[in-house]
């Protein structure tokens, strides 16, 4: 893996692990990072918050009949994967974690081995015929059936040069009616001092940052119904109590939304 590895520029997968408290990360990415807190104190908290929607909406798939997960953008793992959220309340879910990064990946094969309901494929998520057509993704899960693809913290390293919305009808098409399309999406709105230097510092890494308004993040649900509560602060999505939410949730300015696929409009 070492020659794969550029150890001379941080990865938004690395810091993000940081961020959450992981040890899957370099010096460079730790310097990123205590840049990063250093301009916007409560990046870890943000960070935190949307490990905790995307428990809350792997919870909410499972109770709505959902048994397979597509996870795009999966980042290092860390406690309350997908696979184990899932697999706790439905021991027959199913899921393929999909990242660029081969530390991801390498670590989450790791964390997988024996689990033969789960996998993870080293891919571009900007290119959904390759993701889709992986030996992984094709063995475990089956399209015909509703299925959850989570985008979770990851579109807003999608520059808009590559076309964020058509990359998430790439996947839309294969969906069957009823499955879900999970997003958190980080955004200047709430936060929008510090929005600007945030991203420049992440044009420092293969990954820049590109935030994105609540309008923009509503219209890449084209083709879905987004459910209750809507487009959100992360800490605002179906809490848990609401002694979970802040007094001031714009704090936590990444936006959260789940939405169902719309059934063909019949004849």
């Amino acid at each position: 893996m070492a020659d794969e590895v550029d150890l001379t520029r941080p990865s938004a997968a690395r810091v993000y692990d940081y961020y959450l408290g992981g040890a899957h990360n370099f010096a460079v990415d730790r310097e990123m990072a205590e840049k990063a807190i250093g301009m916007w104190p409560d990046l870890p908290l943000i960070m935190q918050a949307n490990r905790a929607f995307l428990r809350r909406a792997v919870q909410f798939c499972v109770d709505a009949g959902i048994r397979q997960f597509l996870d795009l953008g999966s980042g290092i793992p860390t406690a309350g994967n997908v696979h184990e959220v899932a697999q706790a309340a439905a021991p027959d879910a199913r899921v393929v974690y999909v990242d660029n990064d081969p530390i991801a990946v390498a670590y989450s094969r790791s964390i997988l081995e024996g689990n033969g309901r789960a996998a993870a494929v080293q891919a571009d998520l900007r290119k959904p015929d390759e993701v889709l057509g992986s030996p992984e993704v094709r063995a475990l899960l089956d399209f015909d059936e509703p299925i959850a693809v989570m985008m979770v913290a990851v579109l807003h390293f999608v520059s808009d040069g590559d076309d964020p919305a058509a990359i998430v009808a790439g996947y839309r098409e294969t969906m069957a009616p009823g499955s879900f399309l999970v997003m958190s999406h980080a955004s200047q709105d709430g936060q929008p001092h510090q929005a600007g230097s945030h991203q420049d510092l992440y044009r420092r890494t293969p990954t820049p940052m590109t935030m994105r308004s609540r309008s923009q993040v509503t219209g890449l649900f084209e083709g879905f119904d987004i459910v209750e509560p809507g487009v959100v602060f992360l800490p605002l999505w179906r809490p848990a109590s609401l002694d979970d939410v802040d007094e001031q949730p714009e704090r936590f300015s990444g936006l959260a939304a789940v939405g169902r696929k719309i059934a063909p409009a019949s004849c």
